[in-house]
């Protein structure tokens, strides 16, 4: 299959680089695609994602990161970045230009021992109280959703889990990576089968900049279809994510 190749204009390299070095914005919460070394140093899937644009526009990177990605949305019409890499939800996109997604992280719940909730479904019902870490991508997803239940918000993803215990919640929803950590930690909880969602991670460039989004859009497809999401996803060993459209 011939891999697509992202072709930087000179109106793209402007708008992707318009102080002379590449400003990448990461969420900071999402362990699974960007770390801190005990240096200070990020690495993972998202930095070397990010230092390849970089190299093609010949310019420094820096990172401006962010403890939150509600956090990091907020920004876009700052000025302050000009490449963001997190999960594409329509709330967010009044502010960004999304590419489509290059990678993909199930999302569902965790229940308790003894919950009688067998089914994802089961969990939208009045009286279940849900632990989420608020603003997330799955957040904002089952905003939308939800209809029954109750969504208790907190702002960090160790902090939901947190309340989900202390508060002797009825579901915690998460990515299923953090989750399957989670249910080593409680004896019989359950992960319930299947997903309520996908978060869609994508990258981004704060709106009105339509040469850079049309250079993004490109070099999100480049690198799924060539296989350099693949192998960022096997360089730094994540598990629960695959490339956004392959199973």
């Amino acid at each position: 299959m011939h891999t697509p190749i992202a072709t930087l204009t000179d109106a793209a390299r402007q708008e992707l680089n318009p102080t002379g070095t590449l400003r990448v914005a990461v969420n900071l919460s999402n362990f699974l695609l960007v770390n801190r070394r005990e240096d200070g140093v990020l690495f993972g899937i998202v930095p070397d994602l990010a230092a390849e644009i970089a190299r093609r526009l010949g310019a420094p990177l820096t990172f401006v990161p962010y403890p939150s990605p509600g956090q990091l949305a907020d920004a876009a019409s700052t000025g302050v970045w000009d490449v963001a890499f997190l999960g594409a939800e329509p709330a967010r996109a009044t502010v960004i230009d999304f590419t489509a997604a290059y990678l993909e992280i199930e999302a569902t719940y965790l229940v308790p021992a003894g919950s009688s909730i067998q089914m994802i479904d089961a969990v939208d019902r009045p009286g279940v109280r849900i632990s989420i870490y608020g603003r997330s991508a799955y957040d904002l997803y089952l905003t939308r959703v939800i209809q029954h239940a109750t969504l208790l918000r907190t702002d960090s993803i160790q902090s939901s889990y947190d309340q989900f215990i202390t508060q002797k919640l009825d579901a915690l929803a998460g990515l299923l990576p953090r989750l399957m950590q989670d249910v080593t930690s409680l004896p019989g909880s359950r992960i319930l089968p299947g997903r309520f969602t996908a978060v869609q991670q994508a990258i981004g460039t704060p709106r009105g900049r339509s040469a850079a989004a049309a250079f993004l859009r490109d070099y999100a497809e480049e690198i799924k279809v060539g296989g350099a999401v693949a192998q960022a996803i096997d360089r730094h060993q994540v598990r629960g994510v695959c490339v956004a459209g392959q199973v």
